[in-house]
């Protein structure tokens, strides 16, 4: 309520330039798509927002650029999409029915991939990096078919923008190590 509060003060006046700082923070869900289909009302009439968030997911529903900043430099610039597109790639994600089945589908798969196919064992779960989107994906179909592998679920996915901060400011690999 304190939120939709300020906002709401803060529009009285019907600014040209609003700057929020991570206004979506504490909001339940319901709350978080009222306020965004504020910001994008506020947007759509012509106001310009400068959006600060640490949810990507809320920067790639709302904003027309972004800058992804890094101990308090800007490490890139652009649109959801070209941001997506610096760390390249499709993957396919797939869970098989048995664990015998990861094995199988890693060979089958390996002339489809475009980089290296990682598993994850317990949740029988193989991802594999690839180029050529639906192409990709129904020729990987049908090479599990062949060898009857049975798929529970299946699904071609962009990288995120949490893929894209990660692989950019290299966090993924110190928390690694």
């Amino acid at each position: 309520m304190r939120r939709r509060l300020d906002l709401a003060g803060a529009l009285v006046a019907q600014p040209p330039v609003l700057f929020l700082d991570e206004p979506t923070t504490g909001l339940d869900p319901r709350s978080r798509i009222g306020m965004w289909d504020v910001i994008a009302e506020l947007v759509a009439s012509g106001s310009t927002l400068l959006l600060t968030t640490q949810y990507l997911e809320e920067a790639d529903q709302l904003a027309n650029k972004i800058a992804v900043i890094d101990h308090g430099k800007v490490i890139a610039l652009g649109t959801a999409d070209d941001l997506k597109s610096q760390v390249g790639g499709e993957r396919l994600e797939l869970t098989v029915s048995t664990p015998a089945d990861i094995e199988t589908a890693r060979t089958v798969l390996a002339p489809v991939a475009n980089g290296e196919i990682t598993v994850d064992v317990p949740a029988r779960r193989v991802t594999v990096p690839v180029t050529g989107g639906a192409s990709a994906l129904m020729e990987s179909l049908r090479r599990l078919d062949a060898e009857a592998v049975k798929v529970l679920d299946v699904g071609l996915r962009r990288p995120s923008l949490d893929d894209v901060f990660l692989t950019l400011t290299g966090h993924a690999v110190e928390e690694a190590s």
